[in-house]
């Protein structure tokens, strides 16, 4: 398979346009790397690659278009100096030197489910800034996420200004609901004071969680007034691997690179003929 990728791409010629992008070799080559990972994926899946598109974010990845790939491959054949081949060896050098062309669990931990993944983390909650003067304030601090099988994410920077008049108590409280409406991963911390600080928490749900919770800022004893900024606060869902998945075969669907239909696509209308 490897040759006759080799000796196809060879072949590829293409008039594009000036605005589509040339990728360097190197880049090309790390493409090249992430696309046979995939096809390994697919090989060892049974899966017909005719109904899959998962290429267009390994080249997003990279920050490159379908089109970009295909002028990049066309505009080979302008450069005396330049071997497409070369840059297809370099990539199976690649594969072959971190033992993964074999390793199907490698493979799919380092192309299909990160791409996925990738792909398909939204945040959920977000606010870059956040200053708590009054207990008003503290409102802010305290939401409920109706929440779906996967991850959650919570981080944010805080701090503890000397202004702030609770002199101990000062808690964040987090808990998943569970549809019957009971708490499980219960979490409490006690909030620093010296200077500022990085906070994150991890939630995993499945069908038995209905709500996340989390309560930021809580009083141990009666409260004060306090003085608190709180900076990047977020919130982040990633589904489960295999949901993310099957969202991507969903979402990227009907063209291959690698296969007649990317190549078709590539060659120039005389080439075609």
């Amino acid at each position: 398979m490897k040759r006759f990728i080799l000796y196809s791409l060879c072949g590829l010629l293409l008039g594009g346009c000036a605005r589509h992008k040339i990728i360097p070799d190197d880049e090309l080559a790390l493409i090249f790397h992430d696309a046979f990972l995939t096809n390994a994926y697919l090989n060892t899946e049974s899966v017909s690659a005719d109904s899959l598109r998962l290429y267009e974010p390994i080249f997003a990845r990279y920050g490159y278009t379908t089109e970009d790939v295909h002028y990049t491959i066309g505009n080979f054949s302008k450069r005396k100096s330049a071997r497409l081949g070369d840059v297809v060896e370099d990539a199976i050098d690649l594969l072959e030197a971190e033992g993964k062309i074999y390793n199907r669990a490698v493979a799919i931990l380092d192309t299909i489910d990160h791409v996925a993944q990738r792909t398909f983390t939204r945040t959920v909650v977000s606010d870059t800034l956040i200053r708590v003067s009054a207990l008003r304030d503290t409102s802010r601090l305290q939401f409920t996420i109706d929440v779906e099988p996967g991850e959650y994410e919570f981080s944010l920077k805080y701090r503890i200004d000397s202004l702030d008049r609770n002199t101990r108590g000062l808690k964040a409280a987090m808990w998943l609901e569970r549809t019957n409406g009971t708490r499980t991963n219960s979490y409490t911390t006690t909030l620093r004071r010296s200077g500022e600080e990085t906070f994150s928490r991890r939630f995993t749900t499945d069908t038995i969680h209905r709500r996340l919770h989390i309560h930021f800022l809580t009083f141990g004893e009666k409260p004060k007034r306090p003085s608190i900024t709180v900076r990047d606060l977020k919130v982040e869902f990633t589904p489960p691997t295999r949901r993310a998945v099957e969202q991507l075969y969903e979402k990227q669907l009907d063209i291959r690179i690698f296969a007649d239909d990317f190549f078709r696509a590539a060659l120039s209308p005389q080439d075609s003929l």
